[in-house]
């Protein structure tokens, strides 16, 4: 870590050029002589980045970041919050520490935390950013986590990890035993030392897929913010072998929205023509597969057994987005030019065969405005339109 950039005028300079053209900086050079201009740009960027997703490091001063693709990578205070309210104990390692998002959460509800990173910089840059917080109860390693955790004899209330999920080619992978560490290759070593894991994985993941390479899963986790799938958490509890839990969360607008289920589920959905009302549910719920604990848990109905939208001609509370129903129509080309080809509309295609883009390149509607017009099918498996205004 180059600890001429916590000096106070560099410190300044970065956030004077916080919206400055970075093309522009780098032809001028650094104003300061042990400080490359690329590393100064390398700061600017990736502060600039983390205004929404780490307050809390963007509005404090003296903070070093790392590459945009480690920030890229770590956890938002949002989801790291949401982990560390899932665990408590006095002993906590975190395998593969990062930036120290995660760490910095798990601080709050644990008197000890080991953040292991293999990284020597990127471990030292999380050091010291911790002492910057005001943080001294996260122990720095600057090793493998699990190379680590093998060698020592201490036991520990909870493992936690986020396996890099890109290959060699930075590519990303879509295989639980394709992570970086193996989960599955190291997971009756890690339960040695620890009763109860919890996994970070990417959404991309199958969640049964997920479930039937790994032993003992208690809880599995769907985290959305602003209806954006982010992260996919396993909990895993040595010798658990009762029903799993399935939990789908939203963070949107400051409200925290929570679906609970089991898996697997014995659920079986109603159905029904569009009534009053069309209901779409969150990402975090449709990443979970919850389509049919939907229909039944809240007495709304599916439009088709493929289409994962629902009606109801009441208004009620819902994880997701309402909708009320304005005209509903046999999908034809011509009749939607006819009334929407010189509007704006929002389109939302669900279970149907063309795309977004390519309604938009048939009919001419723009993108914008108040409308939204779903296409999708019906019970009959008839292609439909239905146009809604938010609720």
């Amino acid at each position: 870590m180059n600890t001429h950039l916590l000096h106070t005028d560099v410190q300044l300079f970065i956030n004077q050029n916080l919206n400055s053209d970075l093309a522009k900086l780098v032809l001028r050079g650094s104003p300061f002589p042990h400080i490359p201009i690329q590393q100064l740009v390398e700061q600017i960027k990736s502060k600039s980045k983390v205004k929404g997703k780490l307050p809390t490091w963007y509005e404090s001063d003296q903070i070093v970041y790392p590459n945009s693709l480690h920030l890229e990578q770590s956890s938002s205070e949002i989801t790291a919050e949401y982990k560390a309210g899932l665990t408590e104990g006095n002993r906590i390692i975190d395998l593969t520490g990062g930036y120290g998002i995660d760490s910095f959460f798990f601080a709050t509800r644990f008197n000890e935390v080991v953040h292991c990173e293999i990284n020597t910089e990127l471990s030292e840059i999380a050091a010291y950013n911790f002492k910057v917080l005001g943080v001294d109860h996260i122990t720095c390693v600057p090793r493998d986590g699990i190379k680590y955790l093998l060698k020592t004899a201490e036991k520990f209330d909870w493992i936690y990890m986020d396996p890099s999920r890109r290959d060699d080619f930075k590519g990303k992978v879509f295989r639980l035993e394709d992570c970086i560490p193996n989960v599955i290759e190291h997971l009756d070593s890690l339960l040695q030392f620890s009763d109860k894991i919890m996994i970070k994985l990417s959404p991309l993941l199958d969640i049964s897929a997920t479930i039937r390479s790994l032993n003992f899963v208690k809880e599995v986790h769907t985290v959305s913010v602003r209806n954006e799938m982010k992260e996919l958490i396993v909990i895993i509890q040595k010798n658990y072998q009762e029903q799993i839990k399935l939990v789908a969360t939203d963070f949107s607008n400051g409200i925290e929205t929570i679906f609970r289920s089991t898996f697997p589920s014995t659920s079986k959905a109603t159905y029904s023509p569009p009534e009053k009302y069309l209901y779409e549910p969150n990402s975090a719920i449709l990443k979970a597969g919850l389509f049919n604990e939907v229909s039944h848990h809240l007495n709304v109905h599916k439009l088709h057994i493929n289409s994962h939208l629902y009606t109801l001609n009441e208004l009620i509370e819902f994880p997701g987005r309402r909708f009320l129903i304005k005209e509903v129509f046999k999908y034809n080309k011509k009749e939607v030019r006819k009334r929407f080809g010189t509007q704006k509309a929002n389109i939302t295609t669900r279970n149907f065969k063309e795309s977004v883009a390519e309604i938009r390149k048939k009919t001419g509607i723009k993108e914008g405005g108040e409308d939204y017009l779903f296409f999708t099918r019906d019970l009959h498996d008839s292609a439909i339109v239905i146009h809604c205004r938010k609720v």
